[in-house]
């Protein structure tokens, strides 16, 4: 039986299009993703986030003598939590097992000294959670990790996003307007992040899931348009953001999925997979792929040809912003942008040309 998020109910009364989506019950779109996609671009759109989860990592008792939540996250995690400093900043890192294969990739939050949250995704969610256990248990710690299923999450994104929170939540205005960007800001119970996963001004927004439908409905009456995973990858893959399971797992490294910006190599600290990212060089990284020829759509696994040998696609469609078809791609490194390249859709070979990811931010094109 597919997992339900708390707004489940309200998704089908508003007549969404539903899918199995890593085991849950998920709204692809509410009538045109298309529609959608531009809300999100020229306006605002939420999206139900609620099958992520939030992971909360503190010290079992006060004054703990043994390692500290922020000594354990120095190790777990292949960017420097030691560059959280101010509470409500939040970090983007990958999870790495040793071999250096990416577990998954997530948002740290610093709340105080001892606690820290995490949000990872719901595909890896379980083995996320037991990644982390097994680590604090092997290094003797006594760290307290709670898995955060009763919040529920949504995200709202778009150019006029934030006002259209504070319409629907006045009281969370003064709190979060000076919010700068990956900074968050707990409202009672509201954990409310200017974050996002669309290349949009927006905030990510926890609450109890017992108030999650109220706060959709409210966010609704705000003139936010409902958004499903159609648009959501859309717009994603537009702004150049990763997706774990397409364009990066366990069997590829950050280095080679243009994540390196991500891991912190310079500082003596040890992190689980270190080792393994220094013993070998990249031999691909992850490039954005501009289709130049007509007669087709960029898809993943499509075999890309470049005169530096054969790579391909992780992710890619048809962008609605840009009126082209767009994709990330995992080429052999020396492949630069400008360069032109071949994609092989349907038997024939279609003219491609490299870019450098990301393809749209704040609803304009970044291509040259």
């Amino acid at each position: 039986m597919l997992k339900q998020t708390p707004l489940n109910a309200v998704h089908r009364a508003a007549g969404a299009k539903m899918v199995d989506f890593g085991g849950w019950d998920m709204p692809v779109s509410y009538g045109s993703q298309i529609e959608e996609h531009h809300a999100v671009r020229r306006d605002a759109g939420m999206f139900d986030v609620s099958h992520m989860l939030a992971v909360d990592l503190e010290a079992a008792k006060a004054n703990e003598p043994n390692e500290s939540a922020r000594d354990f996250l120095r190790y777990a995690l292949a960017n420097n939590v030691d560059k959280l400093t101010v509470p409500g900043k939040a970090l983007y890192s990958c999870l790495l097992e040793p071999g250096g294969g990416v577990l998954d990739d997530l948002i740290v939050y610093f709340l105080r000294e001892n606690w820290f949250r995490t949000v990872v995704n719901a595909g890896t969610a379980d083995k996320d959670v037991a990644w982390l256990r097994s680590l604090i248990d092997a290094r003797g710690g006594t760290l307290k990790l709670t898995p955060r299923r009763d919040l529920a999450m949504i995200a709202v994104q778009g150019p006029h996003a934030r006002e259209r929170v504070w319409a629907a939540l006045p009281h969370v205005k003064a709190a979060t307007e000076p919010l700068k960007p990956f900074m968050a800001a707990e409202v009672g119970e509201y954990f409310i992040a200017r974050t996002g996963y669309t290349g949009e001004e927006g905030f990510e927004v926890m609450l109890p899931s017992t108030r999650a439908a109220e706060f959709w409905h409210a966010l609704a009456a705000a003139g936010v348009k409902p958004c499903g995973l159609g648009a959501r990858d859309t717009l994603r893959l537009e702004a150049g953001m990763n997706l774990y399971g397409q364009d990066m797992d366990e069997t590829v490294n950050p280095l080679e999925s243009g994540l390196a910006w991500t891991v912190d190599l310079a500082s003596a600290r040890d992190f689980v997979g270190k080792a393994a990212l220094l013993a070998r060089a990249p031999t691909r990284h992850l490039s954005g792929l501009l289709l130049e020829d007509k007669g087709g759509v960029l898809r993943a696994h499509q075999k890309v040809m470049t005169r530096a040998g054969e790579g391909e696609i992780t992710s890619g469609t048809f962008s609605p912003t840009l009126g082209v078809s767009i994709a990330l791609a995992r080429l052999p490194v020396g492949v630069v942008a400008g360069e032109g390249a071949q994609v092989e859709i349907r038997g024939k070979a279609l003219a491609a040309r490299v870019v450098k990811p990301p393809f749209v931010r704040h609803g304009k094109s970044l291509l040259a």
